[in-house]
């Protein structure tokens, strides 16, 4: 098949007869039996890895390290380079060899395919995710769950009407130390909470002004584009710079912001918010066609004296209790600080900043590795949930209730002012242009369902 071709004739060559899925249509060759197969509990899990230029490489490195629980079939990208990269990847450490797929709906045919994982541009992640639901197969997706919104509450839905296993990419669920700083928080360890703080720096360089360019040849841009509406190719976009377009991408605070926020809702039980404020702005290096705020501060409040605070901070090299990214927790009676790199570790300090639990050097004792052991334990996590029933650490209402806030604070950004909404369900509350950033606008023949 010819990938440059439009959805339009993608549904074309399938045939009038091929019942269509979530977004951009069935394949040739699928009928309900396709997506009946449900894997063994005695089997290995066969995954996809979809969107493997930088974090899905990640990604396939680490599940193919996984043999006795998984095999990678197959490595999708519109990128063929990196696809070449990353099935070299995989043969360090899986006996097969997978094939390569430029259009990942190719895989969502095969039946010996159990599970997708999903490490695309933003704007891809719940359109695929839902297409490989549709398909039967179960999902490992990464943060943010969504593009806006109204796509979250579309994959909680999807994801209870098709029954498979989701898991969301906010490995940090599953980092032991931070379990047992939930588990401490939880017994009482700084009595009731009542205010949470993250935050994220890293030292961006400036992205440049784009220039129109051809398409190079190992890049499909229509299908990169997918259910994004259409714009010409510019030479400063793909692969990373996405993330600083509000066309593909969530900013700073879904990209890194949804981790840290994801632990605060955790920790704090927090339903969704009564109301959310930003501030902040494009502060560094304004001649070049970055978008999205580089500096950000993102105030969450959720009624009975419970507030949250996201700061983040994308081209500042800096740190805050040493840190380049932590979260705080402030309780009745101390606080405890946990910094998000490595496997993980947590203090507990008094009232009065005196250092009561400092569990650091167990951390280091225990976790050699380059890798937090936590990462993997989310991974086999999701293999088990598949193989076993066992319950996803990562289930995608805590992703969606992450996501929704990180978005209810770009939506504040871009409008200057406060947001109101519902704590029944986070929606926006007398603000008709508010709601309208609930959704988006998609190519034509390109809209995701349920």
């Amino acid at each position: 098949m010819n990938t440059n071709h439009s959805r339009r004739s993608f549904i074309k060559k399938a045939g009038a007869g091929s019942a269509l899925l979530a977004v951009g249509g069935a394949l040739p060759g699928f009928s309900a039996s396709s997506y009946s197969r449900i894997t063994g509990a005695n089997e290995r899990v066969n995954v996809a890895m979809v969107g493997v230029f930088s974090r899905g490489n990640q990604l396939a490195r680490s599940f193919s390290t996984l043999s006795t629980a998984c095999e990678i079939a197959a490595v999708c990208d519109v990128d063929k380079n990196a696809i070449d990269k990353c099935i070299e990847t995989v043969k360090k450490t899986q006996t097969r060899t997978p094939k390569g797929e430029t259009d990942f709906r190719r895989t969502l045919e095969d039946k010996q395919i159990d599970g997708i994982v999903i490490a695309t541009p933003d704007h891809w992640h719940t359109p695929a995710a839902l297409l490989s639901l549709q398909a039967g197969k179960h999902v490992y997706l990464e943060k943010p769950v969504s593009y806006c919104p109204r796509e979250g509450e579309m994959l909680v839905e999807a994801t209870a009407k098709y029954g498979k296993v989701v898991q969301i990419g906010t490995q940090r669920r599953s980092y032991p130390k931070i379990k047992e700083a939930m588990e401490e928080l939880k017994n009482g360890a700084i009595g009731k909470m009542h205010f949470g703080k993250s935050w994220y720096f890293n030292d961006r360089d400036p992205i440049g002004v784009g220039k129109v360019a051809a398409v190079p040849d190992w890049l499909d841009w229509d299908l990169w584009q997918g259910p994004a509406p259409r714009t010409v190719y510019k030479d400063n976009i793909v692969h990373y710079n996405w993330h600083w377009f509000w066309h593909w991408g969530t900013a700073e605070t879904a990209n890194n912001g949804v981790h840290t926020v994801d632990v605060m809702c955790w920790a704090m039980d927090v339903k969704y918010p009564t109301k959310v404020t930003s501030t902040g702005g494009r502060y560094h290096f304004k001649n070049d066609d970055w978008e999205t705020p580089d500096t950000q501060v993102v105030n969450m409040e959720f009624g009975n004296d419970v507030s949250m605070i996201w700061e983040g901070y994308s081209c500042v090299g800096n740190n805050i209790n040493g840190v380049s990214s932590g979260t705080v927790f402030h309780g009745e009676n101390g606080s405890l600080f946990i910094p998000h790199s490595g496997g993980g570790y947590y203090k507990i300090f008094d009232r009065r900043n005196q250092v009561i639990k400092d569990t650091s050097s167990e951390t280091a004792a225990a976790q050699p590795s380059s890798t937090p052991s936590g990462a993997y334990d989310h991974y086999l996590n999701f293999l088990e949930a598949i193989q076993k029933g066992t319950p996803v650490n990562a289930p995608v209402e805590g992703g969606h209730k992450a996501t929704l806030l990180m978005h209810l604070g770009n939506i504040s950004q871009r409008l200057g002012r406060t947001l109101h909404t519902n704590p029944a369900n986070g929606h926006i509350i007398n603000d008709s242009e508010a709601q309208g950033y609930w959704t988006r606008t998609y190519e034509q023949g390109w809209e995701p369902r349920v």
